[in-house]
Parts: structure tokens; sequence; C-alpha cells
């Protein structure tokens, strides 16, 4: 018993009054740490050796051709794999979300989901033993209240944890958005090239290929489309999967045209040079209403930095004026 108080006594002179609550703080984060490998600790799979040896002659094989799978792991993140029970959501429909999510984004490893996780969990664990540090510092060096104390701990390990959400959903947008402004081009593309006599199949890596330039991310759709196409899988269920993957309107919409164009034997040109032309009309639109409110933003830019400063200037003197004259007739 005078062990625990001598000791609580030294944390005191040595951190302040919150020094016994940062010494249990860190002894229950030490404690998570130490634990946190026993209970994510998996048992060696037999398999473990023959995949690690496929995904070795993969990467190999990647290397000497110079282009990356797309359906295989680089074996990178292959440490994580066993602690995919921690990292990945068990619940069937959400472990679904955040893989489409991650497909939406341009992640298309099986590791996505678990390497998103563990960034999270990385980042929120590292944040927040700066936010402890900074705390430890600012009480060491003067006074500090409790509620501060909580948010300088809190607020960096928030700020870690929600990183990679917000990298993950900018990079969302982005892509959608380069998804959308090239989809237009594309559609003209492919409809040359059906025009020309080119299949489907044909035109769509045509496309992919002419477009690798300028929009990426809507090449790589196309392309997984073409090699989905050519390993046999239905024609239907590829482009329901590329409408899905994109999460685009317009790409929905276009895969809606084709079905319905193969359903009723019509012309799969005139499909598309209807909706060509209905592309290009709604890109127009889009550009008329950027246009139309780019008056309203210069209008309030213009009244914020313009109207103050001369209103400064205009009555600025006057107002100077009649304060000395005030202060004048006071003496």
């Amino acid at each position: 018993m005078e062990l625990l108080i001598a000791a609580n006594d030294w944390l005191i002179d040595r951190f302040g009054e919150l020094g016994p609550l940062y010494a249990v703080g860190a002894l229950g984060l030490l404690l998570i740490l130490l634990t946190l490998p026993v209970l994510l600790k998996r048992q060696a799979d037999p398999l473990d050796k023959l995949k690690s040896q496929t995904s070795h002659h993969r990467s190999a094989s990647n290397d000497k051709t110079g282009k990356a799978a797309l359906r295989y792991d680089t074996g990178k993140t292959a440490k994580l794999d066993k602690y995919a029970n921690f990292l990945e959501p068990q619940d069937e429909e959400e472990m679904s979300s955040a893989r489409m999510k991650m497909l939406r984004a341009g992640y298309r490893s099986k590791s996505a989901v678990r390497t998103f996780y563990f960034a999270q969990f990385a980042l929120g664990i590292t944040f927040l033993l700066f936010g402890v540090l900074y705390a430890i510092v600012s009480s060491a060096t003067g006074e500090i209240t409790t509620h501060a104390l909580v948010l300088s701990v809190l607020i960096p390990g928030c700020i870690g944890y929600y990183i990679p959400k917000y990298w993950v959903n900018r990079r969302l947008q982005n892509r959608q958005q380069e998804i959308t402004n090239g989809f237009p081009d594309s559609l003209d593309m492919m409809l040359v090239c059906v025009e020309a006599g080119q299949s489907l199949e044909q035109s769509i890596v045509r496309v992919s290929k002419e477009l690798r330039a300028g929009f990426p991310a809507l090449a790589d759709e196309f392309e997984t489309v073409a090699n989905e196409m050519k390993a046999g899988k239905e024609k239907v269920q590829v482009l329901k999967d590329m409408a899905e993957r994109a999460g685009v309107p317009d790409v929905s919409s276009f895969v809606t045209v084709l079905i319905q164009s193969a359903s009723f034997g019509t012309s799969i040109a005139e499909a598309l040079r209807v909706y060509a032309s209905e592309m290009r009309d709604k890109r127009v639109m889009r550009a008329e209403e950027k246009a139309n409110v780019l008056p309203t933003k210069l209008t309030l830019g213009t009244m914020l930095f313009t109207v103050p400063p001369l209103l400064i200037i205009l009555i600025g003197p006057s107002i100077y004026q009649i304060v000395q004259t005030l202060s004048a007739s006071n003496f």
C-alpha cells in the first residue's frame, strides 16, 4: 500500500494532478497492444504455402510481361491475411457494400477492404498516441483543463481514423466525375467503330485503348468489360456489373439501352447514335449550368472583397473627422 501511495505521489509531482490518469491510460494501451497479437493469432493454413507460391509465380510473370493482373493480389498485403477476421466486416451485406465502394474508388484487389480497415486502425492508433504525447507535454509545461486534455487526445485519433475514409470518398468522386466527363466521347468512338463494321466487343476493346490517355478510369471499366466478355461471361450480366461498378447514372442508362436493344433485336448502331446525341446535349447542359452559377459566385466575391474596402475609403475620412470633432468639443 505504501508503494502505491509513493507511486501516486511521484506521478503527481512529475505530471501534475492527472499523472495517475496518464499512468492508467498508458497501462491500458500497453495491455491492449499485448493482447491484440494473441486475439488475432490464426492457425496456419496448409494451403498458405501453395497460395504464396502461386502469387509469387504470378508476380514474376507480371514483371516479365509488364502488365499487372487485375483479378489477383500482388502479394504485398499477404501479411494481413491472418488478421482478416478482425479487419474485414463479418456481415456479408456490409462486406459486399464495402467491396463495391472500393471498386468504385478504383481499388480492385481482393485485399482492398482489408487494407482500408487496417489503414483506419493504424492511423487512428498512431494519431491517438501523438495526442497522448501532446497532452503529456502540455500538462508538464503548464496547467491544462480536463476538457482540453480530452480534446487534445480524441481529436487527433478521430482525424487519423477518418483520413482513409476521406481519401476513398474523394477518389470515388473524382473517378465518377472522370467517367461522366469522358463517357460522351466514348459513345462517339463506339458508334464510329460499330458503323465501321466491328462488333460490340471489338469496339469496346478499341475504345478502351483510345481513352487510356485522357480518361484512364473509363478505359479500365471498358477493358474489364472486354476481358469478361472474352472469358465467356454473359453479355447482359457483364454490362450490369459495369453499371454497378461505375455508379454513374449515365452508364446505367447506357447499359439499359444496350440490353433493350439486344432484347428487341433493334440496331445497336441506331441506339448508340440516339444515346450519344443525348449525352452530348447533356454535357452541354452541364456546362451551361456551371456557367449560369458563375455570376452568382462572382457577385458574392465582389461583395465580400470589394464593397468593404470601398466603404472604408469613402466613409473612413468622414468618420475620422467626426471623431476628432467630438473629442475636441469634449475638451
